[in-house]
């Protein structure tokens, strides 16, 4: 890492690992970069690959999305799709500056968020969930709760759902498991990312699709001391008030 100018905002890298690959980007930068990963990247490997494909970056602050649970900024589990050492592992001592981890899907939602209550839900190899409320993020674990016949979320709409359901039937699910979600959570809007979105024929009711580059603009915002919508405003009273009329309608 190059230290960058003392003057102005600090400047980002934000690392996004999934398991097929972990994909970078700085502050300023317009095109991102990709490592491949796989069962063989370890904490280790990743921080050595990032720091040899960002060596001519320069930043002072890393935001990391992970592909699994984080609780108090420390990944809680191993992740499925990749090698060992996550938990535990010092990453603010390995990279030789601050760092915050955040969950995958939550980074994601926070780079997709536009105001309100927003309900993010990644449609991939199973079913990434955060919830944002006027600014705040709260990543979730709905993949897990139960659904129907003894089967969870993730059994009807991750990517086992789809190859078992058919494409069709999987799309209905997917309709289902949006609005009930969205009903139960009282979320104004939903956002759906990942990479089965592009099966969809048509998206749900009150729903949008996503950009998974967004993960990198969440990235940024993590190190925003107030969360801005996209549309570049600061939550207000106003925000909320709007907020609360749309919910009465």
């Amino acid at each position: 890492m190059k230290p960058s100018s003392p003057k102005g905002a600090a400047k980002v890298l934000v690392i996004d690992v999934g398991g097929t690959h972990v994909k970078v980007l700085v502050t300023g930068q317009r095109e991102e970069r990709e490592i491949p990963s796989g069962r063989t990247m370890t904490a280790s490997k990743m921080v050595r690959d990032v720091k040899d494909c960002a060596k001519d970056w320069e930043y002072d602050v890393i935001s990391i999305g992970y592909p699994g649970p984080v609780v108090h900024g420390r990944p809680l589990l191993e992740p499925y799709n990749l090698g060992g050492g996550w938990v535990g592992f010092d990453f603010s001592k390995a990279f030789g500056c601050p760092v915050k981890i955040i969950n995958d899907a939550a980074m994601q939602a926070l780079g997709s968020y536009e105001g309100g209550r927003m309900l993010f839900l990644g449609l991939g190899s199973g079913l990434g969930s955060a919830m944002i409320v006027d600014g705040t993020v709260e990543p979730m674990e709905l993949a897990h709760l139960p659904y129907k016949k003894g089967k969870t979320y993730e059994n009807y709409v991750g990517i086992r759902g789809f190859k078992r359901l058919g494409k069709t039937r999987w799309r209905r699910y997917v309709a289902d498991v949006v609005k009930r979600l969205k009903d139960a959570l009282d979320a104004e809007y939903v956002v759906l990312g990942g990479g089965n979105i592009h099966n969809l024929k048509k998206l749900p009711p009150n729903s949008r699709m996503g950009d998974n580059r967004n993960a990198f603009l969440g990235g940024f915002r993590m190190w925003e001391k107030k969360v801005k919508p996209k549309s570049g405003r600061s939550l207000s009273k106003s925000d909320k008030a709007m907020s609360q009329k749309r919910k009465l309608r």
